[in-house]
């Protein structure tokens, strides 16, 4: 929009800068009315229970640095991508994001963003999940968060909710609880579990649809207005699968 600026001077003969669309970005009320929007979305496409999948992803702040490559680099240390980058470059390069997918209708129930890491990225989208009040029966993880915390983490946000994440290898205990039922659910109905989990790639076509609809970097500076930009790039996957 704020490209488009230049358009629509010429066509009304008001000149506007494009600073003025980046300060939308802060403004409380606009942030209110895009959360309604995305509550309207998901009333008209219907969505009264989640068979939830979700995934996280990174954000370029600058157009120097590509996330998907300096990933790569740093391979086991992808997921303190922005630690490390803070510590050589002194500035953020990236930002995390995270999605809640409804798998049915491909809806985004929940989105979160974060300087910190993911799981903080993660807990940001269960809380705008929960604020929906939309149940969420189920919920598949990828094995960053195979542990006993992420899966009490997610009955705390949303109740009553079935997991399906793939244990890791190196597994030491069980634990007790809803960890132990999941593991034991593994064990005794493996091809079943699998099934249900790897619905999970919704979540992961999703984000690189999003990422080929809105590109691979969010154009803001201000922490506020980098949440606003992630959030409309969720909004905008919404609305493209409402029809």
């Amino acid at each position: 929009m704020a490209a488009m600026f230049v358009i629509f001077s010429l066509l009304s003969d008001i000149d506007v800068s494009y600073k003025t669309v980046e300060r939308f970005y802060s403004d409380p009320e606009v942030i209110a009315v895009l959360y309604n929007l995305h509550m309207l979305i998901l009333k008209k496409k219907r969505v009264k229970e989640i068979d939830g999948s979700g995934d996280g992803t990174g954000y370029s702040l600058t157009i120097k640095t590509h996330y998907a490559s300096a990933a790569q680099k740093l391979k086991d240390k992808v997921k303190d991508a922005n630690t490390q980058l803070d510590k050589d470059h002194k500035k953020k390069l990236f930002v995390y994001s995270f999605n809640l997918m409804d798998i049915k209708t491909r809806m985004y129930a929940g989105f979160g963003t974060s300087f910190k890491s993911e799981k903080d990225a993660f807990e940001r989208a269960l809380q705008v999940a929960k604020d929906t009040g939309i149940p969420v029966k189920s919920i598949r993880l990828d094995k960053y968060y195979s542990a006993e915390s992420y899966v009490e983490r997610c009955r705390e946000y949303l109740g009553k909710v079935k997991t399906f994440i793939i244990p890791k290898s190196n597994i030491a205990t069980i634990g007790v609880g809803e960890w132990s039922k999941m593991i034991y659910q593994f064990a005794e109905n493996t091809k079943g579990f699998l099934e249900e989990y790897f619905q999970r790639n919704q979540s992961e076509s999703g984000i690189a649809e999003d990422k080929k609809r809105t590109g691979w970097r969010l154009g803001q500076k201000r922490p506020d207005r980098i949440d606003t930009a992630n959030m409309l790039t969720s909004l905008w996957h919404n609305l493209s699968w409402l029809g």
